[in-house]
């Protein structure tokens, strides 16, 4: 068996040392005889894992004591209702359209109240990030949406919107431990983990405390109030308790890289010698306004759609899979997340140089 170079936006790519030490726990848990599949989420052993990961994932992002950590299903476009459903207590708020998923998040939220696009970058096919300096953020917004990653479209928030005083709510499903934040700069921040920190059917939500109320909006269901989960430390009913295991283990092998530092120099690097490669190719160019480049997602064009599906299908062929770009941009797209090694994106700008000679 080989493995390949696995591009994908997610799910996606997973630590090697994570995949062989849950394939070697796989049917006898630490002496349980069982594996962690089969195991009672009120057991003493998985209440150890997923005890476990809020702690490593505390330490790695730095979260302070008045915020809380919630293990959720749904993904992130169940977030897209469940933030309003909590937090609109004035029946407002303002969104910034960086991408689909901010589009999609703001049309959610328009069930339950007022929504301002307050800036867009869409007139561009969001290929940049707005001026967010000065933003007119409504006087009775009761927070501020942005996605700050835009897995299709290749474009990162390097600074924060002003929000002015206003709850600052953030979707990083696909910058998730990247690089180190300021948690206590956000109301809630959350992510999807099927991109940079494990299997599909995690959502992780890290909420201050103050946002987790009773006063939610009238008819919000059980699952979808945030106090639920939080009163019962994500064990309200039967969580996604493998997939919050594998979490786990991302987390320590984060922690063994040397935490979220070390991952935003590796991430720089691996990023640099892609862009670099664009910058200077003759066929091949990126999409995204140089300032506002992702570390994460990587979007690029020949300018010919038959010469881009003939690059995907070689590159395929070559071990480097899943660069075809998402439907809305087509192109090509690579997915450069924290387990994808230097090797892998050498051996794709290898394989772009030598396609470059063949095709000029």
């Amino acid at each position: 068996m080989s493995r390949v170079y696995n591009f994908s936006a997610g799910p996606a790519v997973l630590p090697e040392e994570v995949l062989q030490e849950a394939a070697d726990e796989m049917l006898d848990y630490r002496g349980t005889g069982m594996s962690v599949m089969e195991m009672s989420h009120r057991s003493k052993a998985y209440e150890e894992i997923i005890t476990g990961a809020e702690a490593d994932l505390r330490e790695l992002m730095g979260i302070p004591d008045n915020y809380k950590v919630l293990f959720l299903q749904g993904g992130a476009s169940q977030q897209f209702a469940m933030i309003p459903m909590n937090l609109m207590k004035n029946r407002t708020a303002d969104y910034i359209i960086t991408g689909q998923w901010a589009k999609k998040a703001a049309q959610e939220a328009e069930k339950y109240g007022k929504v301002n696009r307050i800036a867009s970058s869409e007139d561009q096919t969001y290929s940049y990030i707005p001026d967010c300096s000065d933003l007119p953020v409504s006087e009775d917004a009761d927070y501020v949406y942005i996605c700050e990653n835009n897995t299709i479209y290749g474009t990162k928030y390097h600074e924060l919107p002003n929000t002015k005083g206003k709850i600052l709510v953030s979707d990083v499903s696909s910058c998730f431990l990247s690089e180190p934040i300021d948690v206590t700069k956000y109301g809630i921040v959350y992510g999807g983990v099927q991109k940079n920190i494990g299997p599909a059917g995690v959502v992780i939500v890290i909420i201050r405390e103050d946002l987790i109320t009773e006063d939610v909006l009238p008819g919000t269901p059980t699952m979808l109030t945030y106090k639920t989960h939080a009163d019962a430390k994500s064990l309200y009913n039967t969580p996604p308790a493998y997939g919050i295991y594998i979490c786990g283990k991302v987390f320590q092998w984060l922690k063994k890289m040397g935490g979220l530092e070390v991952m935003k120099e590796r991430n720089e690097k691996k990023a640099k010698l892609l862009y670099d490669f664009l910058d200077q190719s003759r066929l091949f160019k990126g999409t995204v306004v140089p300032k506002d480049r992702s570390l994460m997602n990587v979007p690029f064009v020949t300018g010919d759609a038959d010469l881009d599906a003939r690059f995907v299908k070689e590159a395929k062929a070559a071990g480097l899979e899943n660069l075809k770009g998402h439907r809305s941009v087509g192109g090509m797209r690579a997915s450069i997340y924290n387990a994808m090694p230097y090797e892998g994106v050498e051996a794709l700008v290898a394989f772009m140089k030598k396609f470059e000679e063949e095709n000029l």
